[in-house]
C-alpha cells in the first residue's frame, strides 16, 4: 500500500508538473520573449518621439503597433485560467496596453497632415515659407481639425484607466527578489490615473483652443506684468499692463501703459482695504496696482475690476494672462538676445543685480516711480512682448515651438503663468488644470504660505525663504510646527534720491505672511511677528497673519504652532505653492518621518 500510494503521488506530482510546465511555463517564455521585442520597439519609439521627425514616428509606431500584436496573440493563449486573479490581472494590462496603442495611432494619424504646425519635423513641407503672420493663421485655422479626434482618443484613455483600476495591488508581495512588486503597481496607477484625469480636465480647452486664437471671432485679452522682485499676493507687483487682440491666430497690441498711467485714469480712488492701511500705511487711496491681496487670483482680479471699470482706459477682454520675470528670462533664453526700442534685453546675468539683465532693464525703465517722465516707459513691455512672440514665428516650428511650448507649460504648473477667461466653461477647465491661481479645496491637510513685500522695493530679489513643517500626533490631536526663515545676504542699495544713484533694489524687506491652513485649525503660538498676530477664516481656510522685517545682510524668522481639526487626514498634506515665488526649499518631516526635502516648485500632495 505504501508502494502503490507513493507512486500515485509520484505520478500526480509528474502530472501536475508537466502540466504546469507545458499549459504555463512554455507560453510564459513564448509571451517573455514577445513582451521584449515590444519594450525594444517602443524604446525605439520613445527615441523617435524625442528627435520630433513625424515620418520616423509613424514608422516606428507600425513597428511597435506589429509587435504588440505578436505579443498579445502569444498572452491570449493563457487567457483561458482567467478565472485565477493574476491571470484576470495580466489580460487587463494588456488589454490597455492595446487601447494606448490605438490612442497613439489616432493621434499620430490626426496630427500628421499638420505636423510641421506644431513644431515636428516633415519631409516636404511649404509651412516655412509663408510669413510669420501667416504662419500663425494657417496654424490657428488648422487646430480644429488636429482635435477633431480628441473625443476617440479621451476614451481610449477611458478604457486604460478601467483596466489598470481593474488590477488589485493588494494581492502581490511588497518584493519579490529584490524588486518592489506592489509599490510599482501602485505608482503606475496613481500615475496614469492622473494622466486621465488631465486630459479629461483640458479636452474641454483644447477643443476651445482654436476660439482663444480668434478662430469665430476677435478676442481682447488684457496682459498683466507682475514683478516678482517685489512679492504680492499672486505673484508680484503689478507693474505694467498690455492690450493684445488676436483674430485668426494675426496679434496686434492695442495699448502698453504702467500702472502707474492706469492709476491716473481713475478719478476717485476709494480708500485702501485695511491691509494696506496696517502694513502700508504710506499709501493714502486704494490704487489699482495694490488690487492683487488675495492668494485667489479670481479674488484678487474681482478687486481689480472693481477700479478697473472706473478707468477711461478700460477696455472690455476676454481673459487675463498674468505673468511674471521667469517668462520674459526663458523667452530669451530660447531665442537670444532681443533689441527693441533702441534697448537691448538679455537673459545673461547682470552684476547690478546678480539676476538676468531682462529683469534689472525693465526695473529701470517700468518698474519704479519717478518724478518725471521716462522715454519709451509705457510701451516698452508690449514692445518686448510682441518683439519675442515674432521671434518665435519667424523659424521653422521644429526649431523653436516645441521648447517654447514644453517652457511655458512648465511655468503655468510652477504659476509664473496664471489664466483667467470670461467664458466659464473655458475658465472652469483652466482651473480644474489648476493654471488659474486658485486657493485649492482639499480633504487632506493643507499649508500655504503667502508673503507680500508692502515698500521693500525689489528685495525680493535677494531674500531667500527656507520652510520646515513637522507634524506630530499627540494622543487624540495632531500638532504642526511650521518655521519659516528669511535671508538676506546682500548689502543694502543706495536709495538716497538726493544723490546719484544706481537702481535702488535692496532694501529692508515689510513682509506681510498669512499661513492658510485647515478649517478649524487652532493656534497654539506664533512668535517672531513684529506686529499682533491675526487669525481668521479665508476662502475657505483658517489663516494665521504677522508681520516681520528682513534687513540687507539679515535674517528674520517665524515660528508657527497650532493644532489641527479632528477629522483632517495627518497623513498627507497639500503644500501649495505662491505664484511668483522661485528657489523656496520646503523641508517636510510627519511623525519623526522628512517625507520631502527640497524646492518647491508645484503644489505638491506629501504622503
Amino acid at each position: 500500500m505504501k508502494k502503490k500510494t507513493g507512486f500515485l503521488l509520484l505520478g500526480v506530482f509528474l502530472i501536475f508538473f508537466i502540466a504546469v510546465y507545458f499549459l504555463f511555463y512554455i507560453p510564459y517564455t513564448k509571451i517573455k520573449a514577445k513582451g521584449m521585442a515590444v519594450l525594444v520597439s517602443a524604446q525605439d519609439l520613445k527615441a523617435a518621439f524625442s528627435k520630433n521627425d513625424i515620418d520616423l514616428l509613424t514608422a516606428k509606431l507600425k513597428i511597435t503597433d506589429e509587435k504588440y500584436s505578436e505579443f498579445e496573440k502569444e498572452a491570449s493563449t493563457v487567457y483561458w485560467a482567467k478565472p485565477i486573479p493574476y491571470v484576470a490581472d495580466f489580460k487587463n494590462g494588456v488589454e490597455a496596453g492595446r487601447y494606448g496603442i490605438e490612442a497613439a495611432k489616432v493621434a499620430i494619424k490626426s496630427i500628421a497632415p499638420y505636423a510641421d504646425l506644431i513644431g515636428f519635423k516633415k519631409g516636404e513641407s511649404s509651412f516655412v515659407e509663408k510669413s510669420a503672420e501667416g504662419r500663425l493663421q494657417t496654424a490657428v485655422l488648422t487646430l480644429d481639425k488636429v482635435l477633431v479626434n480628441i473625443d476617440v482618443i479621451s476614451a481610449d484613455i477611458g478604457e486604460i484607466e478601467k483596466r489598470l483600476q481593474a488590477i488589485d495591488e493588494k494581492r502581490y508581495p511588497e518584493s519579490l527578489g529584490g524588486v518592489s512588486i506592489r509599490k510599482n503597481i501602485v505608482s503606475i496607477k496613481d500615475q496614469f490615473t492622473g494622466v486621465s484625469h488631465l486630459f479629461v480636465d483640458a479636452k474641454p480647452l483644447l477643443k476651445r483652443f482654436p476660439e482663444i486664437l480668434g478662430s469665430k471671432k476677435e478676442q481682447t485679452y488684457l496682459i498683466l506684468f507682475q514683478n516678482d522682485a517685489e512679492r504680492r499676493a499672486t505673484g508680484g507687483f503689478l507693474t505694467a499692463y498690455a492690450v493684445f487682440t488676436i483674430k485668426d491666430g494675426k496679434m496686434s497690441i492695442q495699448k502698453s501703459e504702467d500702472m502707474y498711467t492706469l492709476d491716473a485714469s481713475i478719478a476717485n480712488h476709494p480708500t485702501p482695504p485695511r491691509e494696506i492701511r496696517e502694513y502700508f500705511p504710506t499709501v493714502g487711496v486704494f490704487n489699482i496696482r495694490d488690487t492683487n491681496l488675495s492668494p485667489d487670483f479670481v479674488k484678487s482680479l474681482e478687486l481689480f475690476n472693481s477700479l478697473y471699470k472706473k478707468s477711461g482706459s478700460r477696455v472690455k477682454y476676454d481673459g487675463v494672462v498674468a505673468m511674471d520675470t521667469k517668462i520674459l528670462v526663458d523667452m530669451l533664453t530660447i531665442f537670444g538676445d532681443a533689441e527693441v526700442d533702441g534697448m537691448t534685453f538679455s537673459a545673461k546675468i547682470d552684476s547690478r543685480c546678480d539676476c538676468a539683465q531682462v529683469i534689472y532693464q525693465l526695473l529701470s525703465t517700468i518698474g519704479e516711480e519717478v518724478g518725471y517722465q521716462k522715454t519709451n516707459r509705457k510701451g516698452i513691455l508690449g514692445d518686448l512682448m510682441l518683439e519675442l512672440f515674432n521671434r518665435a514665428l519667424r523659424f521653422s516650428p521644429s526649431r523653436y515651438w516645441g521648447t517654447l511650448a514644453q517652457t511655458m507649460l512648465k511655468n503655468l504648473d510652477e504659476k509664473h503663468i496664471l489664466l483667467n477667461f470670461v467664458d466659464p466653461e473655458i475658465q472652469t477647465s483652466i482651473e480644474k488644470l489648476n493654471y488659474g491661481g486658485r486657493i485649492r479645496e482639499t480633504t487632506t491637510d493643507y499649508l500655504h504660505i503667502n508673503d507680500v513685500n508692502f515698500g521693500g522695493q525689489k528685495s525680493n530679489l535677494f531674500v531667500k525663504e527656507t520652510m520646515t513643517s513637522k507634524t506630530e500626533k499627540k494622543g487624540s490631536d495632531v500638532e504642526r510646527e511650521v518655521t519659516v526663515e528669511y535671508r538676506n545676504p546682500y548689502p543694502a542699495s543706495n536709495c538716497n534720491r538726493n544723490q546719484e544713484r544706481i537702481l535702488c533694489l535692496n532694501a529692508t524687506l515689510p513682509n506681510w505672511v498669512r499661513i492658510y491652513v485647515p478649517k478649524g485649525s487652532k493656534l497654539v503660538s506664533f512668535d517672531g511677528s513684529a506686529k499682533k498676530v491675526q487669525t481668521y477664516d479665508d476662502l475657505g481656510k483658517t489663516v494665521f497673519e504677522g508681520f516681520l522685517r528682513v534687513n540687507p545682510m539679515g535674517m528674520a524668522k517665524i515660528k508657527v504652532v497650532y493644532t489641527l481639526p479632528s477629522g483632517v487626514n495627518a497623513d498627507e498634506l497639500l503644500v501649495q505653492k505662491q505664484p511668483g515665488a522661485d528657489g523656496e526649499k520646503y523641508t517636510v518631516t510627519i511623525n519623526g518621518q522628512k517625507k520631502f526635502d527640497k524646492v518647491l516648485e508645484t503644489d505638491t500632495l506629501v504622503k
